[in-house]
């Protein structure tokens, strides 16, 4: 499969995991997040699912997660595998600091009609099945298509840890897209005490966000237990963690600022997850 073809499948996958509703969601779980010395390892498991932390659906592919070290330079995703239901690889966290481990997605969905049939651009989530083709690309659209309707779609799906003291390089914002800006250091997380995000959206405040905050372990539990939150005028909120676990925060973004000849539309997702420890 093509490569841009791969980066429009796991996009669409994100982005098509609504923030609250009971449906799968896409995550990434550490098996820790703050981590002593300079000979730790840490584990993350991703998958798709449908409770929270759960395996019950189907592994996160692994083509697009990548690793940076403390210093922002490249690191390494070591032992990948992927299986039925999830996917499971270690990071080996050889220099103090914090990491950050995640995806970061961008395609183009849509559709077009050509002599009278309609067809798709884009993939309508995860890998095709064996034997089918690869999904059609923006190239792929002949000059007399009518009906164009085009939505450019980014995603990024991260998580933080941290080897001795934090550090802060790894959160500086890029500037393009929507991004997790921390004022509360993602490992510095504790329950009872108040902690402050923000959102950016190609380096602007993104006011008037929705953000959705869910703990794990729905499966054992009658409610979701989420917390709906609104970003203000700077892009940032506040979360007082109720109790001690691991936590999954979302934000989803539309505009119009497109760069995609003929896209209409700018979708954009973020996925983190986040360790609150005891006081």
């Amino acid at each position: 499969m093509k490569p841009f073809a791969v980066r429009l499948i796991a996009a669409a996958a994100l982005l098509a995991v609504p923030a609250i509703a009971s449906a799968h969601r896409m995550w990434m779980l550490p098996s820790g997040t703050v981590f002593s010395g300079t000979d730790a390892w840490v584990t993350i498991d991703a998958a798709v699912s449908n409770d929270l932390f759960f395996f019950d659906h189907q592994p996160m592919r692994l083509d697009g997660v990548k690793v940076w070290q403390p210093d922002g330079t490249p690191g390494a995703l070591q032992n990948g595998a992927t299986g039925r239901y999830r996917s499971v690889f270690d990071v080996q966290l050889d220099k103090p600091g914090t990491w950050k481990i995640g995806a970061q997605m961008s395609g183009v969905m849509g559709s077009f009609t050509v002599d009278g049939v309609e067809k798709r651009v884009g993939g309508r989530g995860g890998p095709p099945r064996p034997g089918q083709p690869a999904p059609l690309t923006v190239a792929d659209i002949p000059a007399n298509a009518t009906n164009v309707k085009l939505t450019e779609t980014s995603s990024r799906n991260e998580v933080f840890v941290t080897a001795g003291a934090p550090t802060t390089t790894v959160l500086t914002p890029t500037g393009k897209g929507l991004e997790f800006a921390p004022v509360t250091h993602p490992d510095e997380l504790v329950a009872g005490e108040a902690a402050r995000f923000r959102f950016l959206i190609d380096g602007q405040p993104a006011a008037g966000l929705t953000v959705t905050v869910i703990p794990g372990g729905k499966r054992y539990r009658n409610d979701e237990g989420a917390m709906t939150l609104k970003t203000g005028a700077d892009g940032g909120f506040s979360v007082t963690w109720p109790t001690a676990g691991m936590y999954w925060l979302n934000a989803t973004a539309t505009d119009a600022k497109t760069t995609t000849p003929r896209a209409t539309e700018r979708r954009m997702n973020y996925v983190t997850t986040l360790e609150v420890l005891t006081p």
